[in-house]
């Protein structure tokens, strides 16, 4: 919320051509209470004190040779072109009422000064100023959080992505139906499966080079939606070679605990089972040896 203590110490501009004028409205507002008053009776140098000053409230005489008021409106609004343009009107002419709304004058106040008009109306225009701003400040803080959130997002999933990368071959999402969603690294190449293709679909020709018992309990998973760790199922290649895959994944459920897919990581195990192949091999032959 806005306090008094807010309002009383805001940035207030007085514009009158008359000295009179100007020394009747600084007296009264010290009498109100406000201690930031700054006054010019030059009309054409609004603009650069407003660029320089950003006041709150703009205390703003029409009637002035030169440039009026209107005028000087026109430049405050080509400085708040989608902004908050701060002016109160002050004019002795009813019919300029209208016509300095529509021109961006945001209230008036009438000559001769009516004390408690004169205070209400500045008061109340502080108040919505001073609202204003904190909304704005409210909303460049959101969106600086907002920038900052979403950098560490994007840093956060770089360095997923730079983990996935070292301690797998790739990093795969499915949706409910089984199709990849999100593939890291030479997954589908390496399985054999087209950019499109089910976990558990493949044609008949590549189902052939797969080995179905294993393929049976990975798809026995899924279907339960259980997770698994470390499966290992082999398939054999377009040279005849015997390929082996380590995999790993977990369900993926919403809010609503909806089954939304699978996602996990996995990895070309085929150098290791050679190698344990070979050590049983050698292990079988030097038994029979002995």
């Amino acid at each position: 919320m806005i306090s008094d203590d807010d309002i009383l110490n805001a940035n207030i501009l007085i514009v009158d051509d008359q000295p009179a004028n100007v020394q009747l409205l600084e007296q009264m507002l010290h009498e109100f209470g406000y201690q930031n008053l700054t006054s010019t009776m030059d009309p054409q140098a609004v603009c650069a004190l407003y660029r320089a000053h950003h006041y709150d409230l703009i205390l703003l005489d029409l009637q002035m040779p030169g440039m009026d008021g209107f005028q000087v409106m026109g430049g405050l609004k080509e400085i708040e072109a989608e902004g908050y343009m701060p002016v109160l009107v002050i004019t002795a002419q009813p019919d300029h009422k209208l016509r300095a709304l529509a021109s961006g004058a945001k209230d008036f106040i009438a000559k001769p000064f009516d004390m408690v008009e004169v205070k209400t109306r500045i008061h109340n225009m502080l108040e919505v100023r001073l609202l204003y701003k904190k909304l704005a400040d409210y909303n460049r803080v959101l969106e600086q959080t907002v920038e900052e959130r979403t950098a560490e997002l994007r840093e956060s999933e770089a360095r997923f992505r730079r983990l996935t990368e070292l301690s797998s071959d790739w990093y795969w999402e499915q949706d409910a139906s089984g199709h990849f969603t999100k593939v890291y690294g030479p997954v589908l190449e390496m399985l054999g499966i087209p950019v499109d293709g089910l976990l558990g679909e493949i044609t008949q020709e590549q189902a052939k080079r797969w080995n179905e018992a294993e393929r049976a309990v990975l798809k026995a998973n899924v279907a339960a939606r259980r997770p698994f760790l470390d499966f290992v199922f082999s398939r054999v290649d377009d040279a005849g070679v015997r390929q082996y895959f380590q995999v790993s994944g977990e369900p993926m459920f919403d809010a609503s605990a909806r089954f939304t897919g699978y996602r996990g990581v996995g990895r070309d195990v085929s150098a290791i089972m050679r190698d344990i192949a070979q050590l049983k091999t050698t292990s079988t032959t030097a038994a029979s040896a002995a």
